[in-house]
Order: C-alpha cells, then structure tokens, then sequence
C-alpha cells in the first residue's frame, strides 16, 4: 500500500506542476488552478492546500523521484504566498464554492495544513524554512476563526474539533481546547448500530470518523474512539460486491451517486492497528484497493503515513469480510420518541442553512448473497436498490398525484421471507381564521396573505394516502407487491432506474411523446421507458434481471429526477388507485 501511494503521489505531483500560475501579473500567481473552473482556491479539495500535501509528502519522503527537488521546493514556497494572500482578514477562507468566509472550510484546510507543517517541520533541511514559517503564520492567523466561527452541518462540529485540537497541539492555546469542548458538549449524533445523522456513507461518514480520530489523539479523548468504531463496523455492511458504497439513501449529495471505500483508508488502518481489529484491518484492505491517489490535503494518506511510519506496514492479521449476510440497520433504535420529543427542542422546526434531518435513525435492511447485494431503505424516494454483478438496480420508487412526488416508506417489518414497508402521506385543507384571532390588519384595505395567522386555521377534509410494499425473496429473485387502497384516482407511477451502462431487451417498451395524445408514442428520451406490458430484461456485463408486471393505466410521464442527466435508464409503469399489483424479479445465475 505504502508503495502504490508513493507512486500514485508523484503522479499527483507530475499533474499539479502545469497548473501552477507562475506569471507574476496574475491575481493567482503561486496557486494551482482547478481544473474545473479555471481558478486557483484555498480549500481542502480542488485547492491549493491539496497540491501542495502532494508537493510536501515528496518533498521529503526519500522513496519519492522529487525528494529535495529544489525546483518543486520553490513552487511550494509560492503556493504559501498565495495561501496567505488569499486567507481573509478574519483568518477563514471561502473555499469557491457556496460557502464565504466559512470556518468549516477553513477548519478543512487547517487540518490538512497542519499536518503537513508538522510533517514538514520534522526534517533537517534548512531551505524548507520559508516554507514552515508561513504556513505556520496562516495556522496562526486561523486561531480567529477557528475560536469563534460556527458550522452549517453535524460533521462541521467534529472538523473544527479536529482543527481545533491541531492548533492547540501547535499553538498551546487553552481557547482552542475550550472551544472544542464546547462543541463536544452537545453529543455524539450516531445510532447504537453506528449511523451518523447524515447517513452519508459516500461523503459524511468517513469525515466524522478521522475527524474524531484526531480530536481523540489531540485532545487526550480516547472515549471519542467509541462512536468510530461502530461506524466502521456498521460499514462492513454497506459495501456492494464491487467495493461501491451504499449511498442509496444519503441525506447528503452523494444520494445515488457512486463512491468507493477510499476516504474510510485512514480510519480503519489507524483503528485496525491501534485495536488489533482483524476486521477492520480487512476492511482498510478493501478501501486501499480503492485509492487512486493519496486524497485531498484534509485526508492525506501519505502524509498520516509519513507522521506516522507504522502505518506503511501491512496489520498482523487480516480477517474474510462476510458475502453471505442479512442486517437490519437502526432496527431497534427508539426513533419515534426522538422525534415527539423535537416540539420541546423550541426551534419550531425550522433552521436555517442547513436542515434537521429528520430521517435520523431510519431503518435500512441490508442482504448480500455473493454478487447479489440488496437494499431496502426508509424515508427516501427509494425504497429498493439491487446489484447483482454488473447490473445496477439504482433505485425503485413510487411517485403519486396524491401529494405529488415521491412516497418514502417510514416503516420497516420482518418477515419470514422478506420486508413489510408502509408509506403514509396525508394531505388536508383549512377553514377561516377565527375573528378574534386576526391581525388588525385584517380589517383594511390592504390584508396580505403572508400576515394571516396560518397556524390558527382549523383542519378539514383531510385525505390519507396509505401503501404498503411486500418484498419477498424467492428462489430467482425477488417479488415487490404494491398494495393502496384510497383514496381511489390517484396516479401513481413505479419507477425503476437502472444504470446507464446496461440495455433492455424484449417485453413492450414504449417512449414517450411530447403531449401524450397518440396512441403511437414518439421518442422524447431514449433512456426512459413506459413500459406497458410483458417480460423486460436489462443486461449489463452478462448478467440480467427479467421483470415482469408491467402495466399503463394512464399515459403520465415519468416524474422529474433531481441528478445529472443520463446517469439511469427508467422503466416506469402507470398504477391508478385502488391496485395491489405484484412485480417480480428475476435474476441472472451466479457467475
């Protein structure tokens, strides 16, 4: 692993070079420019900061084609002007994205910085000087913001805790040690089965983790470890056969967007040895087979390994990850008496910035047999997701008329041979306010809509749209009974997205037309089907999954999907209410 990274870390550097901005006219000179927008930032991904993590580890590292390459010395040396140039009067940065002056983003690139600067600082090289002393003086001029600035999300806490911790290891500063423990005072947001409130297994997750791991060390905290540990268990179970994380029920970006194990390397090789855990030891196998680069400069793997040399050897021992499993995630988490007690909260269910994530807690079953690795999930638009080999089930979702969009499933039972979900939606209608409830406004001329007591209006005629979803398991596959009683005439269409990358064959698919008035559809899209009747298979790599139940009791299109364009192909089938109608699954014989 410590070999590949090396590798991997000289090519990341060989990249960098060209985009560095060496004329002296240029707002940017001495910062890398993105790749993507042309434009040299301060943050901990696309930034600066992360290039300069590539620059440092082989600056120093004799394994490395560009130790003490002084030409790469200099290079690194102006992109610590520029840094500094670029840090705001206040000590944050704003990384070019959505967030200005922004102490989460600075807290990123502090802890990326800082271990650099510890890293660097190690060596006897005096020409490395320039270097150390301003980026000492940009962690300095961090101490600010960090010992004041507030965060947008639950993560966010546990970055500036990390960020936070470095500084008081630099510094000695006891604010920065106050200031993280008064973020530590309000509690850890997992699950006793290790979920984070973002249930962001892409992104989020793996973040908390080597943050707290760090806070632990920095900050004398081992029992923050705890809460680790059991996300990283938890994830022995969110990994598909081809080392795609579960992302199909994220509350964060990476909703259905694939991501591997990479960003989990550091925390589970650090726990891995630390524990002696032959299961997370198997675990940063698997996630180092992912990594194509060291990471961005907050998680910089070569540059842990390089602080911390016992890394680059392989653990004592190294446990079988299971294939054969059937898990039910956050099952006996008291969820519902979390959320009655949100009223007492006093925060009106409103907040600002960022969301409350209600969908904490929320029940995920997850069962892989082999190559088959199967989803099935609570609040989300998606309630079911497959791989099976090649092929990639994204999602299965029902989106109605009733309360238009999609129905997210809130509850999850075991069956003897698969799952009961049911969806609840209801959706009702307002009387008057009473008289002596009105504003004054009321009575003038002018009495805007937005100044009326809203919250006064008695209910009437309130409607309950209620599904149920069996999904049983069979000996090819897999049946999915949709069961909706009333309100009777609500459209409602099922949705399944697959991958780009596979092709339907047979059974009788339909594209759909502009107007929906012929009875001979026209092509709008080719990767969206209404799919009238028969058998449909979708192959991809030489495995298949057969669908049958297919049905167009209304010519509706399919509902609008946030994501990038052509990342699925749909089949959707038009339901109309009452339905209890059964789909079936399946699936290809195991290669």
């Amino acid at each position: 692993m410590y070999k590949q990274l090396v590798d991997s870390n000289d090519r990341a550097v060989e990249q960098g070079i060209p985009r560095q901005v060496l004329d002296q006219t240029n707002l940017y000179y001495g910062g890398t420019l993105d790749p993507h927008t042309g434009i040299a930032w301060v943050n901990h991904t696309t930034g600066t900061p992360t290039d300069m993590c590539y620059w440092g580890a082989a600056l120093v590292n004799p394994d490395s084609k560009y130790y003490r390459d002084e030409e790469l010395l200099e290079r690194l040396k102006l992109a610590t002007e520029f840094v500094l140039r670029f840090q705001h009067q206040d000590g944050s940065i704003s990384p070019g994205w959505t967030n200005y002056h922004s102490p989460p983003d600075t807290a990123f690139v502090v802890v990326g910085y800082a271990q650099l600067y510890q890293l660097l600082a190690k060596q006897e090289w005096p020409p490395l000087q320039p270097v150390l002393d301003n980026m000492l003086l940009f962690l300095e001029q961090s101490l600010p913001v960090m010992l004041t600035g507030g965060v947008h999300t639950p993560n966010h806490r546990w970055v500036m805790c990390a960020a936070l911790g470095f500084l008081y290891e630099l510094f000695g500063r006891e604010e920065a040690r106050q200031r993280a423990d008064e973020w530590l005072a309000e509690g850890m947001d997992i699950t006793p089965d290790g979920e984070w409130t973002e249930r962001s297994n892409g992104i989020y997750s793996a973040v908390s983790d080597i943050m707290l791991i760090h806070a632990a060390r920095l900050l004398d905290k081992p029992e923050l470890l705890d809460p680790v540990r059991r996300n990283l268990h938890m994830m022995v179970y969110l990994v598909h056969p081809s080392g795609e994380v579960v992302t199909d029920y994220s509350g964060r970006q990476d909703l259905g967007v694939l991501h591997d194990l990479s960003p989990y390397y550091l925390p589970y090789a650090i726990l891995a040895r630390s524990d002696k855990d032959a299961v997370l030891a198997g675990m940063a196998e698997w996630a180092g087979r992912s990594l194509s680069n060291p990471g961005v400069c907050s998680v910089n793997a070569l540059v842990r390994m390089l602080l911390e040399p016992e890394l680059q050897h392989p653990p004592e021992a190294t446990a079988e990850l299971p294939v054969q499993y059937e898990q039910i995630l956050n099952g006996d988490f008291l969820r519902d008496g979390y959320l009655q007690k949100m009223e007492s909260a006093g925060h009106q269910g409103k907040i600002y910035h960022s969301r409350l994530h209600t969908d904490f807690g929320a029940p995920v079953a997850r069962l892989r047999d082999g190559a088959t690795s199967v989803t099935l999930i609570t609040e989300t638009p998606s309630f079911f997701a497959m791989r099976h080999g090649s092929v990639r089930l994204l999602a299965v979702q029902l989106n109605t008329s009733f309360y238009p969009g999609f129905v997210p499933m809130q509850e999850m039972t075991r069956l003897p041979e698969g799952y009961l979900l049911k969806g609840v939606q209801k959706k009702g209608y307002y009387g008057p306010v009473e008289g002596a409830l009105l504003p004054p406004q009321a009575g003038t001329a002018v009495s805007p809509w937005y100044l009326l007591p809203h919250q006064s209006r008695p209910l009437t005629h309130e409607q309950t749209l209620s599904v149920e979803t069996e999904v049983h398991r069979t000996e090819t596959g897999w049946t999915i009974r949709l069961h909706c009683a009333e309100p009777a005439q609500v459209l409602a269409q099922l949705s399944f997205k697959f991958g780009w990358e596979g092709n339907f064959t047979s059974g009788e698919l339909e594209t759909l037309d502009e107007d929906n008035t012929s009875g001979e559809l026209q092509m709008v899209d080719e990767d969206n089907f209404l799919w009238r009747d028969g058998q449909i298979r979708y192959t991809s790599g030489g495995d298949w999954i057969d669908l049958t139940g297919g049905e167009m009791a209304h010519l509706g299109r399919t509902a609008p999907e946030p994501g990038p364009p052509k990342s699925y192909k749909t089949v959707q089938a038009n339901l109309v209410t009452p339905f209890d109608k059964t789909f079936t699954l399946t699936l290809s014989p195991a290669q």
